[in-house]
This record gives structure tokens, sequence and C-alpha cells, in this order.
């Protein structure tokens, strides 16, 4: 049962039933990792200003997010070889001698 068109394909009907894992996963991240749990406050004045600033958060931690490659790490893409010279030897270290 849905409130859905009737015509509503059914890869766009699979896409808005994920829709809610995201939001169930956005909102335990908020609650979690940026502090939205955390507000004992009284009013929903500062209930609202709290709110507002941990999703101003949260959506600046998932921006940043989306800047790293999932595969590899950006400093692998810059550091292909080893960047010591092979007669470097360390001070102090028995092959320095």
């Amino acid at each position: 049962f849905s409130t859905l068109a009737a015509n509503i394909g059914f890869r766009q009907l699979v896409d808005i039933a994920k829709l809610r894992w995201r939001i169930e996963r956005d909102y335990h991240e908020l609650k979690q990792e940026v502090g939205l749990g955390h507000f004992e406050g009284r009013s929903w004045r500062g209930f609202h200003h709290h709110a507002t600033l941990c999703i101003a958060a949260y959506g600046f931690l998932v921006s940043e997010r989306e800047t790293i490659p999932p595969s590899e790490t950006a400093s692998t893409k810059l550091f292909k070889e080893i960047a010591i010279p092979e007669s470097y030897r360390p001070r102090g270290s028995a092959i320095a001698a």
C-alpha cells in the first residue's frame, strides 16, 4: 500500500524506499557524531539554534567527505615514489657509521 502514483516505475519506487534508510542513517549520525542528541535546554528557541548548528556542521562534513576518493587516499596520488634518496643515512643509526 502506498500513496504514490499508480503509474510509478519499479526503479523509482525502489529509490524512494531506499531514501528512508538514508534519512535514518543521517539522523543517527547527527545524533551520535555531531551532537544533536546532547541538547539539554528547555526552550524551543535554544533547541532550534542547537539543531540548526548541528545540521549545518553535518552538511559541511558530508560535503568534505565527498571530496575524498573512495578507492585511494589523496596522499597516495601525490607521492608515488619514495622521496628519501638511497644515500641517506639517519643520524645515530648503526648504518650511518
